[in-house]
């Protein structure tokens, strides 16, 4: 069941709300779904220190590409206040550099808020590096209610349950007149699965293949907008 789209009076302008196996879900242009019931909010692949990565192999990449993210989660916890904030994976890129640091003391400024890390493939960091009292970090999938979350997708999802990933960074190509071509990130949604846009900035995007039942959510000019991938 889809619900308009609208705006919610205390958090994300242009978010889309959805109600799938008993679940509401509010996708927001900020490329995160909040549940409202379980007061959480799901985010996946922001790989902060990406940035430095390169710098080390000689790419200049400047560090403020990861400046927004940040910028852009504090505006998320303070609009919706939740309970919970769940990483899906590929929270930081692969090698420790000074970035880590910014990254360890952001969850001491919200004392109030349980932040977890279902690891990645890029979160190779040992498990040290993770302060137990700020990260509660789950190295397999992790089940919220009848949600399955985790950072790739799932092959094998239990009868009733809705896998919730990342991982893939997905997009949606748009064509225009005169060979025009644009391609989003897009929330893709399957019967059994919700595929969220990679968070970070610096990030690449890749083209799904589409089924019957499958549908996107392109996140352009700040709102989500349904696309028809039918045609």
């Amino acid at each position: 069941m889809y619900k308009n789209q609208k705006t919610h009076s205390s958090g994300s302008q242009g978010l889309f709300q959805l109600l799938l196996q008993e679940v509401n879900f509010e996708l927001l242009p900020e490329k995160a779904i909040y549940l409202p019931d379980q007061k959480s909010l799901l985010i996946a692949d922001p790989h902060f220190g990406k940035a430095a990565h390169f710098r080390k192999a000689g790419v200049p990449v400047p560090e403020s590409v990861h400046h927004g993210d940040y910028v852009k989660i504090k505006k998320l916890i303070q609009n919706f206040q939740p309970l919970h904030l769940f990483f899906l994976g590929d929270l930081f890129h692969s090698d420790f550099n000074q970035t880590w640091l910014d990254l360890e003391a952001f969850p001491g400024l919200f004392p109030g808020i349980q932040f977890h890390l279902i690891k990645g493939n890029h979160d190779i960091l040992p498990a040290q590096f993770y302060r137990s009292e700020l990260w509660d970090v789950h190295s397999q999938s992790l089940v919220l209610g009848n949600l399955l979350l985790s950072h790739e997708p799932e092959m094998d999802i239990p009868e009733g349950m809705l896998n919730i990933c990342g991982h893939v960074h997905p997009g949606i190509s748009l064509y225009g007149q005169g060979r025009q071509k644009l391609t989003l990130p897009c929330f893709f949604v399957s019967p059994k699965r919700i595929i969220l846009p990679a968070f970070g900035r610096f990030t690449g995007l890749a083209k799904l293949e589409c089924e019957k039942h499958d549908r996107a959510f392109v996140i352009a000019n700040k709102k989500i907008v349904e696309v028809n991938l039918s045609t």
